[in-house]
């Protein structure tokens, strides 16, 4: 009988293998050569997700949209990602986090194409998260209206995920490279990562530990933004994180499960303010 950590080691590749397929399948309905052409349409607007990160004066929360995750199942059954996303960006979100894989985690391109054809009512930058093991996905982020795209570091072999990045940046999207330990990052650092997103959820056996947050930040060199993602409920987790140099974080299913995820976000942006003003409060007396 296998481990738990087996199983999820093999849930990873089995992921990655259906991601390749599918990918093989859309390309043989659009031969790569077309999709650039569409790609080549849209607007680029280069190094939109590296500068909601960069501000100092906010808390910077990468709202997430996705209705199903392998961990939990369906989170949400009624899922309108456009008006999530609208309500996110209400409530404060500086960039949406869009799932776009759609075997396991029930997602689709046209979600992103959705959020970005709301515009200039959802004006921020959209991730396209999804596991991207190929050009031809970069280019269908970018036709679909996506500004930045995800990269699993746990997914790809090193050279890959420098070609992977490469290939984002001449297309003008950033890429937020995803890592869960010390030997991650290294790659992700070798490979020229400017975003670096630490995720709380170890994907080869599904648990989810805030540690490794902290863990990790000190060997993020300064000039890199740090992310930190997954795990994080409450304001204190936040506030926590950023006073340890984590300049935003990625927030998915603490949101999904709730019926107004754009208040629970408000509510806990509303939590980091307070925190904050109490702590100056302390300080001056």
């Amino acid at each position: 009988m296998k481990s738990p950590a087996a199983a999820s080691a093999d849930l990873l590749a089995t992921i990655i293998a259906a991601t390749r397929r599918i990918v093989e399948v859309r390309q043989e309905r659009e031969p790569i050569a077309a999709l650039a052409r569409r790609a080549d349409q849209m607007p680029t607007r280069r190094g939109g997700l590296l500068a909601a990160l960069v501000r100092s004066d906010r808390v910077n929360v990468i709202a997430e949209s996705k209705r199903r995750s392998p961990s939990r199942g369906v989170l949400r059954p009624e899922y309108d990602p456009v008006s999530i996303a609208r309500g996110y960006v209400e409530a404060g979100a500086v960039a949406i986090s869009v799932l776009t894989e759609p075997t396991f985690f029930d997602g689709a391109l046209e979600h992103l194409q959705a959020i970005r054809a709301a515009m200039p009512v959802i004006d921020v930058p959209l991730l396209r998260k999804d596991f991207i093991v190929s050009e031809y996905q970069l280019l269908e982020a970018k036709a679909a209206g996506a500004d930045a795209v995800l990269l699993i570091a746990a997914a790809l072999e090193p050279r890959a995920l420098a070609s992977l990045g490469a290939h984002a940046a001449g297309l003008g999207l950033d890429a937020l490279i995803e890592v869960h330990d010390e030997q991650e990052l290294d790659v992700a650092i070798d490979a020229g990562a400017r975003i670096v997103g630490v995720n709380n959820r170890n994907l080869r056996t599904l648990e989810v530990d805030v540690d490794t947050s902290d863990r990790l930040i000190a060997r993020i060199p300064r000039e890199l933004i740090a992310v930190s993602e997954s795990g994080l409920r409450t304001a204190g987790d936040l506030v926590r994180l950023r006073e340890r140099g984590y300049r935003g974080f990625l927030i998915g299913e603490r949101f999904m499960t709730e019926t107004d995820p754009g208040a629970v976000l408000r509510g806990i942006l509303e939590g980091c303010l307070n925190t904050k003003d109490t702590k100056d409060t302390k300080v001056k007396a």
